[in-house]
């Protein structure tokens, strides 16, 4: 099911992004907007603060806005706003899916801890607890890396939501993140 929202949540960024009339950013892309129906398809919800954007532009430059611990850094310290933004809040979603942790918690920001896992080769110990060790690891392990890939400090290095969405349906293999990783 965390498989299933991940992937929901993927293609109504692409929807947003590349196949609306006109692009719009959400700027706030979090857990709490993301509905679940039913059969547990996602829509995306809390458009208050979303941005409709020339296709032209890469991105523009705006107040900071939205829920801190989603943001991404380049949207915190200059104002950008831009697809990369909402796939770096997108990225953390994912984390927290995949995690059962929510962003921060008391300690480590949930990013810091799942790349030091990354790091360590052993990605897996991040996986929600309460799982009982009961999922698909390789389906575990995508969540997890493209959790990573979305929320690269280096905008330019993060996926669009096509990308990510071929990755989930594993029609594209997992990036390597070594290469991309923070100094």
């Amino acid at each position: 099911m965390r498989y299933k929202i991940a992937l929901g949540v993927a293609r109504a960024l692409r929807y947003l992004h590349e196949d609306a009339e006109q692009c719009v950013l959400h700027r706030d892309i979090k857990s709490a907007n993301v509905l679940l129906d039913a059969d547990f398809n996602t829509k995306i919800s809390d458009f208050g603060i979303a941005k409709l954007v020339d296709p032209r532009l890469r991105t523009q430059k705006t107040r900071v806005v939205g829920t801190y611990g989603y943001l991404a850094p380049e949207y915190i310290n200059q104002g950008r706003v831009s697809k990369e933004s909402d796939m770096y809040g997108f990225g953390v979603v994912v984390l927290e899916i995949a995690s059962g942790r929510k962003t921060y918690n008391h300690d480590v920001p949930l990013v810091n801890r799942v790349w030091k896992h990354y790091v360590e080769g052993n990605i897996l110990n991040v996986a929600d607890k309460d799982l009982k060790m009961d999922f698909d690891a390789v389906e575990m392990t995508c969540l997890l890396t493209v959790g990573l890939w979305c929320t690269l400090q280096d905008h330019k290095k993060r996926p669009k939501a096509e990308q990510v969405i071929n990755v989930l349906k594993q029609e594209a293999s997992l990036p390597n993140l070594f290469t991309d990783m923070r100094a």
